[in-house]
C-alpha cells in the first residue's frame, strides 16, 4: 500500500515538473517577445499598419468686382470608396449593389471606360473615345496591340478583376469602376471618389443599405457651382478629371489620380492659386485590417479666391443684347431676302449667327463685360453630356470665346489710326483735302475701280472720319504706305495680343509678311483696302476694344486685364491686387489725337452713328465699320468711348455677317445704358430702364452714374 501511494506521489511530481517546465518556456518566450525583441516587433507593427492619408480641401471661388459669386463652392456628398473597410471577397458585388443603387435615383457616378454593350450584348468600344482606347491598350495598361477588340480588352480586364459570372452590363459596369480604380491608385491611402456629387435622397438609400456596402461612405464636400451658368461661361471655364498625361506632369505637385482641375477660362489659368492644399491623416490599422485609429497631421488649407473685374449687371444687359440683336438681324434679313431687295436674295443679314462684345474701363484697361453669341449654360456642360456632345457637334461653334478669340473683318473702324499714322509721319495735315467721291480711280487703268459710298468732293481727314469715305481713305494709305500703317497699328493694340490673363488670339495684321506666309503677293492695291479694314486684316472684339480705350486714353495703351485682385478663401486678406500696367505710347501728338477725338464724336452727332446717337443723354465718340465678305453679308463693327470729354468706358461690338450697322450700335447703346442709366435684364430676360426716381437714387450712390446729364 505504501508503495502504491509511493508511486501517485512520483507521477504527481513529474506531471507537475512538467507543467512547471511548459509555463517555464511560455514565461521564456513572452520574455523574449516583449521585453528582449519588444522594441523590434513594435517597430515593425508601425511600418506596416500606418498610412498617411490625404484630406481633400476646398477649392478657390471665383467672383465679379463687386464680390457677387461666380464660381463658388456648396455643401455636397460625395460617395467614396475606402479600401480600408472594403472587403476584398465581396468587392465586385459591393461595386455592382452601389452602382443599380445610384442608378434608380437617377446619380450619375464616374465612368470613364470607353468600351460599352450594344443592342446585341456585346462589346464595342465608345465612338469618338480614341485617345481613352488608346490609354487603356498602352503599356501602361493592358499592353495590348493596337487593333485589340473591344472584346479582347474586356477579356483582359474580367480576368483582372475577376468578375466572371454577371451579365454583359453589369460586368462592363463592374469592370469601369474598377478600372477607374486602378488608374487612380487606388489604396488605403488613396480613397477613390465614386461620386462626387450626389443628393440628400441618394444619402438616406446609401444609409439604410449600409450593411449591403461595406467600404462604402458618405462624406461631406465641397461642390463646384456656377449660380448663373450663362453669365460667363467662356470666361469662367470648367474643371474635370484629371487626364493621364495632365497626372503625369502634375504628380511632382501632389495630384493624385482623382484629383479634378481646371481645364479652361480662369478655372485654367489660376489654378495654381485656386487649388488649395491637402491636408493628411495618419489611419493605423490593426493586423486584421481594421481601422485602429486616424490622426490629423495637416490641416487642408483652402484655395485662394480670385475676383475679376467683371460688373455682372453689364455683363447681362450686353449677354442679352447680343443675343437678341443677332437675332433681329437675321429676321430683318430674312425679310430682305424675301423681298429681293436691291435685286439680291441673300448677303442681308440672314446668315448673322455669331458675334461678341467688350467693355473696357479707360482708367486702367479692365474688361468689365465680354460677351459671346452664341453662347452655352456650363452647368448643362458639366452635366449633361449629351449636352456636350451638341455643342461639340453645333457649326455655329458655341465652345469658341469670340469675344477673345474671334478674328473678324473690322472694315471702316480702323480709319482713326490710319488718321493718326499719317498725321504723324506728316503724309498729310488736319487741312489736307483728299477726294471723297464714290469712285476711286488710281487703279483703273489696270481694272481695278474702288467704290465708295457718297459724293463728298474734296474733303479733310475729320470730315473723312464722320462720313466713313472710303475713297479718301484708299488714298491715305496709298500715301502713308503699308510698313507705316502696321508701324502704328500693334500700339494701339491691333495684331498683337493685349496681355489679357486668358487665352487670346493675336488676331492677323494685313501685309507683306502675313500675305508671303500664305504664299501669296503683295501689291498696292492691297494697301488701300487695308487702309479701310478690309484686304487680311483681322482683329477680335478685345483687341478693338483695345485700340479704342487707347485713343480714349491720349494714345497710352495699357494691358487689357479682367482679374482684379487675389485674396485668401474669405476674402478678407488681399494678396495680389491689379493695378494699371502701361505697355506703351503710340507716339502721336497730342494734338492729333484730340483732332481725330473729335472726329468720332462728330460720328456720333452728325455721321454715320448719328441715327442712334445724335440725341443721346451721354456725349460719345464713335466709328462705324463695314467689311464686305463675298458671298456672304458683310461683317458690321462699331467702336465707341464715353463720356467724350472725360473717357470712362470703351466699347467694341462685332456682327459676323450683320450687313447693317443698326443693330450693332443697339448692342453698345443698351451697354451704355447699363453703365450709365442702370438698364437691367428683368425675370423675363426683357431690357428695362429704371424709373428716374430709381436713376437718380443710382447717381447718388453710384460713381458710374455721375456723369449722367439726362436720360436718353
Amino acid at each position: 500500500m505504501e508503495e502504491k501511494k509511493t508511486g501517485i506521489r512520483g507521477r504527481r511530481l513529474v506531471a507537475g515538473l512538467l507543467v512547471l517546465a511548459a509555463f517555464l518556456v511560455y514565461v521564456f518566450r513572452l520574455v523574449d517577445w516583449q521585453i528582449v525583441k519588444g522594441a523590434s516587433f513594435l517597430e515593425q507593427a508601425d511600418k506596416s499598419s500606418l498610412y498617411q492619408v490625404e484630406m481633400s480641401t476646398a477649392r478657390g471661388e471665383v467672383r465679379d468686382a463687386s464680390g457677387s459669386g461666380l464660381a463658388v463652392n456648396r455643401t455636397g456628398y460625395a460617395v467614396v470608396l475606402d479600401k480600408a473597410y472594403l472587403s476584398e471577397e465581396t468587392e465586385n458585388q459591393t461595386i455592382l449593389t452601389l452602382i443599380r443603387l445610384m442608378d434608380s435615383k437617377g446619380e450619375t457616378w464616374s465612368d470613364e471606360l470607353p468600351i460599352t454593350v450594344n443592342s446585341k450584348g456585346n462589346y464595342e468600344f465608345v465612338s469618338g473615345k480614341d485617345k481613352e482606347i488608346s490609354t487603356l491598350k498602352s503599356k501602361n495598361f493592358l499592353n495590348v496591340e493596337s487593333y485589340a477588340t473591344a472584346d479582347q480588352c474586356m477579356q483582359h480586364l474580367i480576368e483582372w478583376y475577376d468578375c466572371g459570372g454577371y451579365s454583359a452590363q453589369d460586368t462592363r459596369d463592374i469592370v469601369s469602376v474598377r478600372y477607374n480604380m486602378t488608374k487612380s491608385a487606388f489604396s488605403v491611402s488613396t480613397p477613390y471618389t465614386f461620386a462626387a456629387d450626389v443628393g440628400n435622397d441618394t444619402v438616406a438609400v446609401l444609409s439604410e443599405n449600409s450593411m449591403k456596402l461595406p467600404g462604402v461612405q458618405v462624406k461631406l464636400t465641397t461642390v463646384r457651382d456656377y449660380p448663373d451658368g450663362t453669365l460667363l461661361p467662356h470666361i469662367l471655364g470648367t474643371i474635370g478629371s484629371i487626364s493621364a498625361e495632365e497626372w503625369n506632369t502634375l504628380k511632382e505637385k501632389g495630384y493624385d489620380y482623382n484629383d479634378r482641375i481646371g481645364k479652361s477660362g480662369i478655372e485654367q489659368a489660376y489654378e495654381n492659386s485656386l487649388r488649395g492644399q491637402n491636408g493628411q491623416k495618419v489611419v493605423e490599422m490593426t493586423g486584421q485590417g481594421n481601422v485602429a485609429s486616424e490622426t490629423v497631421t495637416t490641416s487642408p488649407q483652402p484655395g485662394k479666391s480670385v475676383y475679376l473685374t467683371i460688373d455682372s449687371k453689364l455683363q447681362k444687359v450686353l449677354n442679352t443684347s447680343l443675343a437678341q440683336n443677332i437675332k433681329a438681324t437675321r429676321e430683318y434679313g430674312q425679310q430682305l431676302c424675301a423681298r429681293n431687295y436691291k435685286g439680291s436674295s441673300s448677303a442681308h443679314g440672314e446668315d448673322c449667327v455669331a458675334g461678341g462684345a467688350v467693355v473696357l474701363r479707360v482708367s486702367d484697361f479692365a474688361v468689365l463685360a465680354s460677351s459671346t453669341f452664341p453662347t452655352y449654360d456650363e452647368n448643362e456642360y458639366l452635366s449633361d453630356t449629351n449636352y456636350y456632345s451638341q455643342l461639340l457637334q453645333n457649326k455655329d461653334l458655341p465652345l469658341i470665346n469670340r469675344a477673345f478669340n474671334g478674328i473678324f473683318t473690322p472694315g471702316s473702324i480702323v480709319k482713326p489710326y490710319v488718321t493718326l499714322a499719317a498725321l504723324q509721319e506728316k503724309v498729310i495735315t488736319t487741312s489736307t483735302r483728299l477726294l471723297g467721291n464714290s469712285l476711286y480711280t488710281r487703279f483703273s487703268d489696270v481694272g481695278l475701280p474702288l467704290r465708295s459710298i457718297g459724293n463728298y468732293g474734296m474733303i479733310t481727314a475729320d470730315y473723312a472720319i464722320e462720313k466713313s469715305s472710303n475713297s479718301f481713305f484708299y488714298e491715305v494709305g496709298y500715301r502713308t504706305g503699308i510698313s507705316t500703317l502696321n508701324l502704328y497699328a500693334p500700339r494701339f493694340g491691333l495684331g498683337v495680343e493685349t496681355g489679357v490673363e486668358l487665352s487670346e488670339s493675336a488676331g492677323v495684321l494685313a501685309g507683306p509678311t502675313e500675305r508671303s506666309a500664305s504664299g501669296g503677293s503683295w501689291w498696292d492695291a492691297d494697301t488701300v483696302e487695308a487702309a479701310v479694314g478690309q484686304s487680311d486684316n483681322q482683329f477680335t472684339p478685345l483687341q478693338l476694344a483695345t485700340y479704342v480705350a487707347t485713343i480714349a486714353n491720349n494714345g497710352t495703351r495699357l494691358k487689357s486685364h479682367i482679374v482684379d485682385k487675389i485674396t485668401n478663401y474669405a476674402g478678407d486678406e488681399v494678396i495680389s491686387q491689379a493695378k494699371a500696367q502701361k505697355v506703351e505710347d503710340v507716339g502721336v501728338d497730342q494734338s492729333y489725337i484730340d483732332y481725330v477725338k473729335k472726329a468720332m464724336h462728330s460720328v456720333a452727332t452728325d455721321g454715320t452713328a448719328s441715327s442712334m446717337f445724335g440725341n443721346y443723354g451721354i456725349q460719345i465718340a464713335a466709328k462705324t465699320g463695314t467689311a464686305v465678305l463675298t458671298p456672304h453679308s458683310d461683317n458690321v463693327t462699331f467702336i465707341a468711348f464715353a463720356p467724350y470729354e472725360n473717357p470712362q468706358i470703351a466699347i467694341a461690338v462685332v456682327l459676323e455677317h450683320g450687313a447693317t450697322g443698326k443693330y450693332c450700335m443697339t448692342v453698345a447703346k443698351d451697354a451704355l445704358d447699363a453703365y450709365f442709366y442702370g438698364k437691367t435684364v428683368d425675370e423675363k430676360g426683357n431690357l428695362v430702364m429704371p424709373s428716374a426716381s430709381e436713376q437718380t437714387a443710382g447717381s447718388s450712390s453710384s460713381g458710374t452714374s455721375s456723369a449722367v446729364s439726362s436720360q436718353p
